[in-house]
């Protein structure tokens, strides 16, 4: 999750979201506090690895449920058909070549909210100084940005939704 205070959020992402939330605080509620009552049964506490767990599991799942209702609270929903027309923004995945490296040496970034991830790419954040030097570039633009390593610069190899 983002620590930044607005998150940005494609609608479909913010719905799944809302549902996860509503799950979590709902069935995912129920059930934890039927294991905890049948582990409370099984006697002595102190020793009691299954309700152990159960409490284990509940902690996890609260904090998941917190950490949502922080995000769902501040989230903006943005609109992906902005970025339909080739250009970099919220939603692209773009494949860039960094100066120096082999022409078939490109590295694949989704930019977005880590909520949004797809399979395996790296997440960019549109605030992250990667993700505001691209915004609103397409295909052929070289990039510059400030990395921790020094300044860097990256062609726009190509730009998909």
């Amino acid at each position: 999750m983002s620590d930044t205070p607005h998150a940005q959020l494609t609608r479909d992402t913010y719905d799944r979201l809302q549902a996860e939330l509503g799950d979590l605080t709902t069935r995912g509620r129920v059930e934890i506090a039927a294991a905890i009552e049948t582990a409370r049964a099984l006697g002595d506490l102190s020793e009691n690895g299954d309700y152990h767990a159960a409490k284990d599991s509940q902690g996890k799942m609260e904090s998941r449920i917190r950490q949502l209702q922080r995000l769902l609270k501040t989230a903006t929903v943005v609109d992906t058909d902005l970025t339909a027309d080739g250009t970099v923004g919220h939603g692209s995945v773009i494949t860039l070549r960094y100066e120096g490296d082999d022409p078939d040496d490109t590295t694949d970034f989704f930019v977005g909210s880590i909520e949004e991830r797809q399979g395996d790419l790296t997440v960019v954040s549109p605030g992250s100084p990667l993700g505001q030097a691209l915004a609103g570039h397409t295909v052929g633009d070289v990039v510059e940005y400030a990395a921790p390593g020094g300044t860097l610069r990256a062609e726009i190899v190509k730009v998909g939704n």
